[in-house]
């Protein structure tokens, strides 16, 4: 059935005028092979890439945060930014890896008596980003795709749904009253609204047909008859559906938890309450974790003073191993946190109905106007208790490399699945990363368009605190080994994770790009050995 036209909502696309420049930027022996070069086109940077002999030129700076992608790490074809793990192709400027949602711009370069040219449309230039265009919504396909959840991992689903073509309705639905944000600013950059920290403006979806349903908590699903039950007793049937509820923050069991201004960072509202609540006062965070940890550095010099509580002997210890863990933990002892390591919360006291202390299992006591709580998290899917979706001893949805569960026409992605993992030899996991969860609401996309793609990607993370990140690529889940290049004192290292004399992970600190470089590698197929590492 071809649509009628005026049933069909208008494409949404990139293009707005053509004023282009054109400008003289290096000659040709400036750049080599597989190499990298910023110029400037009409005051703009631009970034001229050369490989196999061929010039291409893209936005110089990556989607995301930015990144100079002068400094990233080039493979093929494929170029992969050196802060946070983004890859673009260099012949098209498509994204082919997140976190980044979008593209980067292409300029045509022409070569001529050995001199090279770049031509560029200003508007381009200006904004070093460029969105994929989209189909049309028609309301003639009466087909709907239900996205339960407004995380990263259902727009990533949505947009790729548009983007490959799919015309009937998208519906996000959400327990949450704001469009998907970036919730790793949450803990970052405490001071931001909400709207700062968004991903896509409310108009920017409804553009392309991608209804969004905000305070929209589902509440049970029945698979055979294809429909979900929602808090305000609405319902809804689906033809696809996805869920991607994502995880919250798990609760203090201790006597007192219930106290006032006991905390847990879920949303841009308790980002600003915790930070307002903290500014002066004396804040006891509760587990070294990621997001504990930045809590700490971010609140350092706002609040009275700051203590951490933590079971393990260091921060992040699970995850990072002790040595990063060490360095962290020096980097916020010298800003004036304290820690309480190798010990745990025992009870919050408190008076008039607001918590005053924090009483430790070591017999210590703290002051305590504010608790804030960072113990891990659990995957938001109660709402399917007492279904026949397969879930793991910890709750999480599994599901295949085609992110599908065992119920036909179901998919899941994000902190809500456990999902089989390359680098852990295909031993099911949880990978709570915003990258990851993007990964999968892309290729659960493609599936639910009945088109055969897998999963293939090699985590990418990052913490940030007192003005320096961390990061890390791969899996370094049960590795037995490490190997440190450079130095833990200084601050500039990078540290291999070896499991069965491999390396599955790499972690760094002002060593931009090996983590990238890292990343491609283990993305290649290829296996690093102990004594390459060394």
């Amino acid at each position: 059935m071809v649509a009628n036209p005026s049933l069909c909502l208008p494409a949404a696309t990139g293009m707005d005028g053509d004023d282009t420049v054109t400008a003289e930027v290096c000659k040709e022996g400036d750049i080599g092979d597989g190499e990298l070069l910023e110029v400037m086109v009409a005051g703009y940077p631009v970034l001229l890439v050369r490989n196999k002999k061929q010039f291409s030129a893209l936005g110089s700076k990556c989607p995301h945060y930015g990144a100079p992608l002068s400094k990233g790490v080039l493979r093929g074809e494929r170029l992969r930014c050196p802060w946070h793990g983004s890859c673009f192709n260099i012949k098209t400027g498509d994204i082919e890896e997140y976190p980044a949602l979008d593209c980067l711009p292409c300029f045509k370069v022409t070569v001529e008596d050995g001199k090279v040219f770049v031509t560029a449309k200003k508007k381009d230039l200006e904004s070093s980003r460029r969105v994929k265009d989209t189909s049309m919504r028609c309301l003639l396909n009466y087909d709907t795709m239900l996205l339960l959840g407004g995380g990263v991992a259902a727009l990533a689903c949505a947009e790729t749904l548009r983007q490959e073509g799919f015309t009937g309705r998208i519906i996000m639905a959400t327990k949450e009253n704001h469009v998907p944000y970036d919730k790793s600013k949450l803990s970052k950059q405490m001071n931001l609204k909400a709207e700062d920290a968004y991903l896509r403006k409310p108009e920017f979806l409804s553009a392309r047909g991608i209804e969004m349903w905000t305070e929209k908590e589902a509440v049970s699903v029945d698979f055979q008859k294809q429909k979900v039950r929602f808090m305000d007793g609405s319902s809804q049937k689906y033809h696809q559906l996805l869920i991607a509820t994502g995880s919250h923050s798990s609760y203090l069991k201790v006597p007192g938890a219930d106290l006032q201004n006991v905390c847990i960072l879920q949303t841009p509202e308790d980002s600003r309450k915790i930070l307002e609540l903290a500014t002066g006062r004396n804040l006891v965070i509760v587990g070294a974790s990621f997001i504990g940890m930045e809590i700490a550095a971010f609140l350092s010099d706002k609040a009275g003073a700051v203590s951490v509580v933590e079971k393990k002997e260091f921060p992040f210890q699970h995850a990072l191993g002790p040595e990063v863990g060490g360095v962290a933990m020096k980097m916020l002892q010298n800003n004036g946190v304290k820690f309480y390591m190798e010990t745990e919360l025992r009870e919050l006291k408190g008076k008039d109905g607001k918590v005053t202390e924090a009483v430790l299992s070591s017999g210590e006591n703290i002051p305590a106007d504010v608790v804030v709580v960072g113990i891990g998290v659990v995957p938001n899917s109660t709402f399917l208790k007492g279904t026949s979706i397969a879930r793991d001893d910890s709750s999480a949805i599994l599901v295949d490399l085609h992110m599908r569960t065992n119920i036909p026409n179901v998919f899941a992605a994000g902190d809500v699945v456990s999902f089989p993992v390359e680098l852990l030899s295909w031993e099911q996991s949880s990978i709570h990363h915003q990258q990851v969860a993007e990964a999968h609401g892309h290729i659960a996309a493609f599936n639910m368009l009945k088109r055969e793609k897998k999963l293939h990607i090699v985590p990418f993370f990052w913490t940030r605190m007192l003005g320096k990140s961390i990061r890390y690529a791969g899996c370094g889940k049960g590795y037995t080994d490490t190997v440190v290049k450079g130095s833990l004192e200084q601050q500039k290292f990078l540290i291999f994770y070896i499991r069965d004399g491999f390396v599955t992970a790499a972690a760094s600190l002002n060593c931009d790009p090996m983590v990238s470089l890292i990343a491609e590698v283990l993305y290649s197929g290829k296996q690093i050995s102990k004594e390459e590492a060394e």
